[in-house]
């Protein structure tokens, strides 16, 4: 690996921070029968989770709390369960001591993880990068149902994703995100999908934390409408003819290289994707143009206290967005 590093060759390493190398609980596993679009389920009900949680309700003055036991199952509806449904324990004072230290149970675990990661590649022409799962199902619930069961504890007054972006900054790491290829229209309206917004929310969290933001494709998509909505998002205000765009994604992985790709009509709409995200300008050899030059890894910075990293959760407006792309592949 040095010798790629050394070359060039490897600009970022994404750091696995849970299933699928996304940094969330395993809340919705398949394996174990789950189905789109259950709410999923809480993670931390073994041993060592109830003592944590207990010592920690203990010094809040509530040792009689527990971990919820109405969240219902895997693939329940918000409304099937006391915990999520209208006006549910969600919003009590106990169910808001229990989100908010499930949730940063996860972000110190992500913290922890990329601090030793900073510490493996320290010194190395490399960034570090982070993946946040796109979670779109039950995104217009009051609840946030889906997301609440994955660690990101994000309400219309809350934001769940911006305490996240804070803390990758500490360790100079982009935020990668995916589902950038979806549109509200191609969703299930019966389970509250809106991943537009989830899209604008986290991209907009991490442009207003200064962090890098890159991103990807969720679905295997060969078809102009999903190739635009990706190009929308990389650039939401199109392209400056004066000089780099004042928001645009640092990069977007697509997923993936297949025969389906391959095949004659799908490769040439994909050959026209990728110019027009370089904006119809023609190849370019060095790969320092792209994104500037990667400097060598810094220490990460000093350790944010969690008290500061949730001053993030107060709600802010996403960036506008334009309509549509200016660099339409059908153009």
């Amino acid at each position: 690996m040095t010798d790629f590093l050394n070359a060039g060759l490897i600009t970022d390493i994404e750091v696995g921070l849970g299933p699928a190398g996304e940094m969330r609980y395993p809340s919705y596993p398949e394996s174990q029968g789950y189905v789109f679009p259950g709410i999923g389920e809480f993670q931390c009900y073994d041993k060592y989770l109830k003592a944590a949680f207990k010592v920690a309700a203990t010094r809040a003055g509530h040792p009689e709390w527990h971990l919820p036991n109405d969240a219902g199952e895997y693939n329940n509806t918000p409304d099937q369960t006391d915990f999520f449904k209208s006006k549910g324990t969600y919003l009590t004072e106990k169910g808001k001591f229990f989100l908010t230290w499930y949730s940063n149970k996860l972000i110190i675990h992500a913290d922890q993880i990329l601090e030793e990661a900073n510490r493996a590649f320290l010194g190395c022409k490399v960034k570090l990068a982070a993946k946040i799962s796109g979670i779109h199902w039950w995104y217009t619930d009051d609840s946030h149902a889906a997301e609440l069961t994955a660690g990101y504890y994000n309400l219309g007054d809350r934001d769940g994703y911006r305490p996240i972006a804070r803390m990758l900054d500490r360790h100079y790491a982009i935020l990668c995100f995916t589902c950038l290829e979806m549109r509200n229209s191609e969703k299930r309206s019966d389970a509250k999908c809106a991943p537009e917004e989830l899209v604008k929310q986290v991209l907009s969290d991490g442009w207003k934390e200064k962090v890098e933001v890159a991103g990807e494709n969720a679905l295997s998509r060969y078809d102009r409408t999903a190739y635009n909505q990706i190009l929308l998002n990389v650039r939401p205000n199109g392209v400056n003819k004066k000089g780099p765009p004042k928001l645009k994604m640092y990069g977007v992985t697509y997923l993936r290289l297949s025969d389906d790709l391959l095949t004659n009509d799908n490769f040439t709409i994909f050959k026209s994707f990728v110019k027009k995200m370089h904006a119809d300008l023609g190849y370019i050899a060095d790969p320092s143009k792209y994104n500037g030059p990667v400097v060598p890894l810094k220490h990460s910075k000093p350790k944010i206290p969690i008290e500061v990293l949730l001053e993030a959760t107060e709600p802010t407006k996403p960036f506008p967005w334009d309509k549509e792309t200016d660099m339409k592949v059908d153009a």
